[in-house]
């Protein structure tokens, strides 16, 4: 392994840990519609359990309702069975064309816990920046030695990791922040 693909492989995989922390953020519920909640619901399809999100279309309808209007009337009654099973927190509300789903206002205190969660998941996120700045600082010290590489250009490499890492860590705080004003407005 060359230095530039130790650097290339270490970014890609901080850059999957902003991803997948971003994506976690997505399912806290914040009491604005967001359609990434059903990313978890599959529903029985012709035996087959399928993404709600494959057989059905998705809106937002006035910034608090989420509107499912599956592409086949029969399978309501089991996307509202799966939403139910998938225990989103919401209660589906099927009126024979569409489903509804109605986020409600979380409370003061129920803020303040979805910030918590949020500060949590982000320091998950930087743990597994600081995991993968580990392994490529032990990556380089193999190559060091295999290469008999010269101390101050180890040393150089050492910082350029640090620098990639404090660039992703400060891509979560910005990502923590964003999301911790979002749940906090009413």
């Amino acid at each position: 392994m060359s230095t530039a693909e130790l650097m290339k492989n270490g970014e890609d995989k901080m850059q999957k840990a902003i991803a997948a922390c971003k994506k976690e953020f997505a399912n806290v519920r914040t009491g604005r519609a967001n359609p990434l909640i059903l990313d978890k619901v599959h529903v029985e399809y012709y035996g087959v359990p399928t993404p709600l999100r494959q057989i059905s279309n998705v809106s937002v309808q006035d910034g608090q309702t989420l509107v499912i209007q599956p592409y086949d009337k029969g399978i309501l009654t089991e996307i509202e069975k799966a939403i139910t099973k998938a225990d989103i927190g919401l209660t589906p509300n099927n009126d024979g064309m569409v489903i509804r789903l109605k986020f409600p206002q979380p409370t003061e205190e129920r803020r303040k816990e979805l910030v918590k969660t949020v500060k949590k998941l982000g320091e998950e996120a930087k743990v597994a920046i600081r995991n993968v700045r580990r392994d490529m600082t032990d990556d380089l010290k193999k190559i060091e030695k295999e290469e008999n590489m010269p101390e101050d250009t180890v040393k150089g490499f050492q910082d350029d990791i640090q620098k990639l890492t404090d660039k992703y860590i400060k891509q979560i705080d910005a990502a923590i922040a964003e999301k911790e004003k979002e749940v906090l407005t009413v």
